[in-house]
Protein backbone atom coordinates (compact mmCIF):
# COMPACT_ATOMS: atom_id res chain seq x y z
CA UNK A 1 0.00 0.00 0.00
CA UNK A 2 2.97 2.03 1.04
CA UNK A 3 4.78 1.75 -2.47
CA UNK A 4 1.46 2.34 -4.58
CA UNK A 5 1.21 5.71 -2.62
CA UNK A 6 5.03 6.91 -2.98
CA UNK A 7 5.02 6.17 -6.98
CA UNK A 8 1.88 8.51 -7.76
CA UNK A 9 3.68 11.59 -5.42
CA UNK A 10 7.51 10.88 -6.76
CA UNK A 11 6.02 10.99 -10.72
CA UNK A 12 4.37 14.34 -9.83
CA UNK A 13 7.43 15.95 -7.94
CA UNK A 14 9.97 15.11 -10.94
CA UNK A 15 6.73 16.68 -13.13
CA UNK A 16 6.47 19.71 -11.47
CA UNK A 17 10.49 19.87 -11.93
CA UNK A 18 10.60 19.42 -15.45
CA UNK A 19 7.59 21.90 -15.40
CA UNK A 20 9.98 24.95 -13.85
CA UNK A 21 12.71 23.99 -16.36
CA UNK A 22 10.41 24.17 -19.58
CA UNK A 23 9.01 27.57 -20.81
CA UNK A 24 5.07 27.51 -21.62
CA UNK A 25 4.55 27.01 -25.63
CA UNK A 26 2.59 30.52 -25.06
CA UNK A 27 5.71 32.39 -23.35
CA UNK A 28 7.56 31.36 -26.87
CA UNK A 29 5.08 32.68 -28.88
CA UNK A 30 4.45 35.37 -27.54
CA UNK A 31 8.18 36.83 -27.73
CA UNK A 32 7.82 35.59 -31.27
CA UNK A 33 5.07 37.36 -31.97
CA UNK A 34 7.17 40.55 -31.58
CA UNK A 35 8.47 39.42 -34.77
CA UNK A 36 8.13 40.73 -38.61
CA UNK A 37 8.01 44.13 -40.67
CA UNK A 38 7.04 47.07 -38.48
CA UNK A 39 5.50 50.38 -39.11
CA UNK A 40 6.55 51.80 -35.53
CA UNK A 41 5.80 55.45 -33.83
CA UNK A 42 7.74 56.21 -31.10
CA UNK A 43 5.90 59.16 -28.48
CA UNK A 44 7.64 60.30 -25.25
CA UNK A 45 6.08 63.06 -22.91
CA UNK A 46 7.20 64.22 -19.72
CA UNK A 47 4.42 63.96 -17.02
CA UNK A 48 5.56 64.74 -13.16
CA UNK A 49 8.16 66.69 -11.56
CA UNK A 50 8.41 67.23 -8.16
CA UNK A 51 10.41 70.55 -7.96
CA UNK A 52 7.40 73.35 -9.27
CA UNK A 53 9.95 75.46 -11.11
CA UNK A 54 10.66 72.53 -13.48
CA UNK A 55 10.44 72.93 -17.06
CA UNK A 56 8.86 70.70 -19.03
CA UNK A 57 11.05 69.38 -22.14
CA UNK A 58 9.11 69.39 -25.52
CA UNK A 59 7.20 65.93 -26.70
CA UNK A 60 9.29 63.56 -28.54
CA UNK A 61 7.79 61.69 -31.58
CA UNK A 62 9.46 59.73 -34.52
CA UNK A 63 8.48 57.43 -36.70
CA UNK A 64 10.04 54.54 -38.80
CA UNK A 65 9.64 50.89 -40.43
CA UNK A 66 11.55 48.19 -39.15
CA UNK A 67 11.93 44.60 -39.12
CA UNK A 68 12.48 42.45 -35.97
CA UNK A 69 13.80 38.75 -36.42
CA UNK A 70 14.38 35.65 -34.65
CA UNK A 71 17.78 35.26 -35.43
CA UNK A 72 19.09 32.93 -33.11
CA UNK A 73 17.16 30.30 -30.88
CA UNK A 74 19.07 28.10 -28.23
CA UNK A 75 17.42 24.77 -26.79
CA UNK A 76 14.97 22.13 -28.28
CA UNK A 77 13.52 23.91 -31.45
CA UNK A 78 9.99 23.98 -30.04
CA UNK A 79 10.86 24.83 -26.67
CA UNK A 80 13.88 27.01 -27.11
CA UNK A 81 15.54 28.38 -23.61
CA UNK A 82 17.28 31.74 -25.34
CA UNK A 83 16.03 33.81 -28.37
CA UNK A 84 18.10 36.25 -30.00
CA UNK A 85 16.06 38.70 -31.30
CA UNK A 86 17.62 41.77 -34.11
CA UNK A 87 15.92 44.93 -34.84
CA UNK A 88 16.82 46.39 -38.17
CA UNK A 89 16.04 50.07 -38.88
CA UNK A 90 14.64 50.94 -42.62
CA UNK A 91 15.87 55.17 -43.85
CA UNK A 92 14.32 55.14 -47.07
CA UNK A 93 13.71 52.86 -49.77
CA UNK A 94 17.67 51.96 -49.81
CA UNK A 95 19.14 52.53 -46.05
CA UNK A 96 19.40 50.33 -43.46
CA UNK A 97 20.57 50.20 -39.94
CA UNK A 98 21.97 48.04 -37.24
CA UNK A 99 19.30 48.77 -34.52
CA UNK A 100 18.92 47.21 -31.24
CA UNK A 101 19.32 43.63 -29.93
CA UNK A 102 17.40 41.98 -27.30
CA UNK A 103 17.86 38.36 -26.04
CA UNK A 104 15.29 36.36 -24.34
CA UNK A 105 16.42 33.64 -21.67
CA UNK A 106 14.44 31.43 -19.52
CA UNK A 107 14.82 31.24 -15.99
CA UNK A 108 18.14 33.51 -16.24
CA UNK A 109 19.87 33.71 -12.30
CA UNK A 110 22.76 35.96 -13.39
CA UNK A 111 22.08 39.90 -14.95
CA UNK A 112 23.57 43.00 -15.80
CA UNK A 113 22.10 45.72 -13.27
CA UNK A 114 22.80 49.35 -14.45
CA UNK A 115 24.30 51.59 -11.40
CA UNK A 116 25.39 54.32 -13.58
CA UNK A 117 28.47 56.50 -15.50
CA UNK A 118 28.35 53.87 -18.16
CA UNK A 119 28.48 51.07 -15.24
CA UNK A 120 27.00 48.24 -14.37
CA UNK A 121 27.35 45.31 -11.54
CA UNK A 122 26.29 41.57 -11.64
CA UNK A 123 23.24 40.42 -9.59
CA UNK A 124 22.36 36.69 -9.12
CA UNK A 125 18.78 35.65 -8.47
CA UNK A 126 17.83 32.40 -6.86
CA UNK A 127 16.38 29.41 -8.91
CA UNK A 128 13.02 29.85 -7.20
CA UNK A 129 13.11 33.83 -7.84
CA UNK A 130 13.66 32.96 -11.83
CA UNK A 131 11.09 30.22 -11.74
CA UNK A 132 9.05 30.82 -14.55
CA UNK A 133 10.69 33.66 -15.96
CA UNK A 134 12.07 35.41 -18.83
CA UNK A 135 15.03 38.02 -18.75
CA UNK A 136 15.00 40.59 -21.42
CA UNK A 137 18.77 41.60 -21.95
CA UNK A 138 18.44 44.82 -24.21
CA UNK A 139 21.76 45.92 -25.86
CA UNK A 140 22.84 48.81 -27.65
CA UNK A 141 23.51 49.09 -31.47
CA UNK A 142 27.12 48.06 -30.85
CA UNK A 143 25.86 45.45 -29.49
CA UNK A 144 27.40 46.32 -25.53
CA UNK A 145 25.20 46.62 -22.22
CA UNK A 146 21.97 48.70 -22.01
CA UNK A 147 19.54 47.08 -19.33
CA UNK A 148 18.45 43.52 -18.06
CA UNK A 149 15.18 42.55 -16.20
CA UNK A 150 13.62 39.72 -15.32
CA UNK A 151 9.63 38.69 -15.03
CA UNK A 152 6.35 35.89 -15.79
CA UNK A 153 4.77 36.52 -19.13
CA UNK A 154 1.48 37.01 -18.71
CA UNK A 155 -1.42 35.13 -20.19
CA UNK A 156 -4.87 36.31 -18.82
CA UNK A 157 -8.34 37.68 -19.99
CA UNK A 158 -7.01 37.50 -23.64
CA UNK A 159 -4.48 39.78 -22.50
CA UNK A 160 -0.58 38.66 -23.70
CA UNK A 161 2.16 40.97 -21.68
CA UNK A 162 5.20 41.02 -19.85
CA UNK A 163 6.29 43.69 -17.51
CA UNK A 164 9.59 44.54 -15.29
CA UNK A 165 11.03 47.86 -13.99
CA UNK A 166 14.88 48.20 -14.31
CA UNK A 167 17.59 51.00 -13.94
CA UNK A 168 19.05 51.80 -17.47
CA UNK A 169 21.52 54.60 -18.94
CA UNK A 170 19.89 57.73 -20.97
CA UNK A 171 18.64 57.01 -23.80
CA UNK A 172 19.76 57.65 -27.01
CA UNK A 173 17.05 60.75 -27.58
CA UNK A 174 18.19 62.27 -24.42
CA UNK A 175 22.38 60.91 -23.73
CA UNK A 176 23.80 64.15 -25.82
CA UNK A 177 21.30 66.54 -24.78
CA UNK A 178 21.12 66.23 -21.10
CA UNK A 179 23.34 66.50 -18.27
CA UNK A 180 21.00 67.10 -15.39
CA UNK A 181 20.19 63.29 -14.83
CA UNK A 182 21.92 59.98 -14.68
CA UNK A 183 20.07 57.14 -14.72
CA UNK A 184 16.45 56.25 -15.81
CA UNK A 185 14.40 53.83 -14.33
CA UNK A 186 11.88 52.24 -17.00
CA UNK A 187 9.02 50.41 -16.04
CA UNK A 188 9.09 48.17 -19.64
CA UNK A 189 5.60 46.75 -20.76
CA UNK A 190 5.17 44.56 -23.50
CA UNK A 191 1.81 43.71 -24.52
CA UNK A 192 1.12 41.44 -27.73
CA UNK A 193 -1.64 42.70 -30.35
CA UNK A 194 -3.26 40.91 -33.71
CA UNK A 195 -1.43 43.47 -35.34
CA UNK A 196 1.61 43.58 -33.85
CA UNK A 197 2.69 44.83 -30.02
CA UNK A 198 3.42 47.61 -28.00
CA UNK A 199 6.49 48.83 -25.49
CA UNK A 200 4.75 51.20 -23.02
CA UNK A 201 6.85 52.86 -20.61
CA UNK A 202 6.53 54.39 -17.69
CA UNK A 203 10.11 56.19 -16.72
CA UNK A 204 11.46 58.07 -14.04
CA UNK A 205 14.51 60.28 -14.57
CA UNK A 206 16.93 59.95 -11.25
CA UNK A 207 19.96 61.68 -9.94
CA UNK A 208 22.21 59.24 -8.45
CA UNK A 209 24.45 60.51 -5.79
CA UNK A 210 26.43 59.69 -2.65
CA UNK A 211 23.14 60.46 -0.93
CA UNK A 212 20.85 58.63 -3.00
CA UNK A 213 18.33 58.57 -5.67
CA UNK A 214 16.45 62.08 -6.63
CA UNK A 215 13.81 61.63 -8.88
CA UNK A 216 13.81 64.85 -11.35
CA UNK A 217 11.08 64.03 -13.66
CA UNK A 218 8.73 61.08 -15.28
CA UNK A 219 7.50 60.53 -18.01
CA UNK A 220 5.16 58.26 -20.06
CA UNK A 221 6.31 56.68 -23.27
CA UNK A 222 4.56 54.60 -26.38
CA UNK A 223 6.23 52.57 -29.07
CA UNK A 224 3.82 51.06 -31.27
CA UNK A 225 4.95 48.14 -33.60
CA UNK A 226 2.34 47.84 -36.13
CA UNK A 227 3.17 45.03 -38.74
CA UNK A 228 3.12 46.16 -41.93
CA UNK A 229 3.68 44.42 -45.62
CA UNK A 230 6.90 42.61 -45.46
CA UNK A 231 8.33 44.25 -48.99
CA UNK A 232 9.08 47.53 -46.89
CA UNK A 233 11.80 45.29 -45.10
CA UNK A 234 13.13 43.29 -48.44
CA UNK A 235 16.61 45.62 -48.24
CA UNK A 236 16.75 45.28 -44.60
CA UNK A 237 16.51 41.15 -45.03
CA UNK A 238 19.17 41.56 -47.60
CA UNK A 239 21.77 43.44 -45.54
CA UNK A 240 21.19 41.07 -42.32
CA UNK A 241 22.21 38.40 -44.78
CA UNK A 242 25.19 40.03 -46.24
CA UNK A 243 26.48 41.26 -42.93
CA UNK A 244 24.80 39.06 -40.34
CA UNK A 245 28.50 36.97 -40.14
CA UNK A 246 30.32 39.91 -38.94
CA UNK A 247 27.76 41.12 -36.07
CA UNK A 248 27.01 37.68 -34.81
CA UNK A 249 31.18 37.48 -34.48
CA UNK A 250 30.84 40.99 -32.21
CA UNK A 251 28.15 39.45 -30.07
CA UNK A 252 29.29 36.56 -29.37
CA UNK A 253 32.81 37.98 -28.73
CA UNK A 254 30.81 40.40 -26.02
CA UNK A 255 29.23 37.51 -24.17
CA UNK A 256 32.26 36.16 -24.05
CA UNK A 257 34.01 39.69 -22.44
CA UNK A 258 31.09 39.63 -20.16
CA UNK A 259 30.63 36.41 -18.92
CA UNK A 260 32.80 36.49 -16.11
CA UNK A 261 32.98 40.07 -15.22
CA UNK A 262 31.63 41.12 -11.92
CA UNK A 263 31.42 44.46 -12.80
CA UNK A 264 31.03 46.36 -16.19
CA UNK A 265 32.35 49.89 -17.28
CA UNK A 266 32.50 51.87 -20.41
CA UNK A 267 34.59 54.41 -21.76
CA UNK A 268 32.07 57.21 -23.68
CA UNK A 269 35.28 57.81 -26.19
CA UNK A 270 39.02 56.69 -27.23
CA UNK A 271 41.05 58.96 -28.68
CA UNK A 272 38.00 60.81 -30.25
CA UNK A 273 36.28 57.73 -31.44
CA UNK A 274 33.17 55.72 -30.12
CA UNK A 275 32.95 52.12 -30.23
CA UNK A 276 29.95 51.82 -32.25
CA UNK A 277 31.70 53.79 -34.46
CA UNK A 278 35.24 51.76 -34.94
CA UNK A 279 32.71 48.57 -34.89
CA UNK A 280 30.95 49.71 -37.80
CA UNK A 281 34.17 51.01 -39.61
CA UNK A 282 35.40 46.99 -39.07
CA UNK A 283 32.59 45.57 -40.28
CA UNK A 284 33.44 47.63 -43.69
CA UNK A 285 37.05 46.27 -43.62
CA UNK A 286 36.84 42.70 -43.09
CA UNK A 287 34.63 42.18 -45.71
CA UNK A 288 36.14 43.75 -48.51
CA UNK A 289 37.29 40.07 -49.06
CA UNK A 290 36.20 36.88 -47.87
CA UNK A 291 34.90 37.10 -44.69
CA UNK A 292 37.45 35.44 -42.45
CA UNK A 293 35.61 34.90 -38.82
CA UNK A 294 38.29 33.58 -36.95
CA UNK A 295 40.61 36.85 -38.02
CA UNK A 296 37.62 38.98 -37.38
CA UNK A 297 37.07 37.93 -33.86
CA UNK A 298 40.39 39.40 -33.09
CA UNK A 299 39.90 42.38 -34.30
CA UNK A 300 36.83 43.02 -32.77
CA UNK A 301 38.12 41.50 -29.27
CA UNK A 302 40.61 44.64 -29.59
CA UNK A 303 38.38 46.90 -30.39
CA UNK A 304 36.06 46.22 -27.48
CA UNK A 305 38.87 45.79 -24.84
CA UNK A 306 39.82 49.33 -25.88
CA UNK A 307 36.67 50.72 -24.47
CA UNK A 308 36.76 48.60 -21.20
CA UNK A 309 37.83 50.39 -18.38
Amino acid sequence: MRSSFILPVFLLTIGLLKAQQTPKAEDIAAIKSQCGCHDVSFLYAETFAPDKNYVFKDRYTAKGTELVLVDEQVGPANRPTKLVIQHLLVVGDSMVIKHWREDWEFQNTSLLRFDQNATWKRVKLTPEQAKGQWTQKVFEVDDSPRYEGSATWVHVDGRTYWESTVDAPLPRREYTKRTDYNVMRRTNHHEIRPDGYIHEQDNDKIIRSEAGDQLLASEKGLNTYQRTDDAKCKVAKEWWTKNRAYWVDVRNVWSEVLANRSTVALKGQVKGQVLGRELDELAETTQKATYNSVSSRQLIRQTIEKYLK
